[in-house]
């Protein structure tokens, strides 16, 4: 799947959503394969772009867990880390 969607389950504050609308366009471009869609097809992309919004923010508000929720700093630290190690930069 597309490295560029988060995570947004199960955080403290809980996701935005601006965070649930970006997720849904790369969502939408990595099926699409469009990153910027033509004028032709701007309404419908668009619209899949909403569309999926709105599902992702139901299935975040169905979801239960027993889990503590993460923290943000937490997991942002993580990933940096994994960068790290996975292409060799330091910072």
């Amino acid at each position: 799947m597309c490295r560029n969607i988060k995570t947004l389950f199960n955080f403290d504050p809980p996701a935005t959503e601006d965070e649930i609308q970006a997720a849904a366009l790369q969502f939408v471009r990595k099926l699409s394969g469009i990153n910027t869609p033509s004028k032709a097809n701007e309404e419908a992309f668009h619209r899949a772009v909403q569309e999926v919004s709105v599902v992702a923010k139901n299935l975040l508000d169905a979801l239960v867990t027993n889990a503590e929720p993460r923290n943000r700093e937490v997991e942002i630290e993580r990933a940096r880390a994994r960068s790290a190690k996975r292409f060799g930069t330091t910072e």
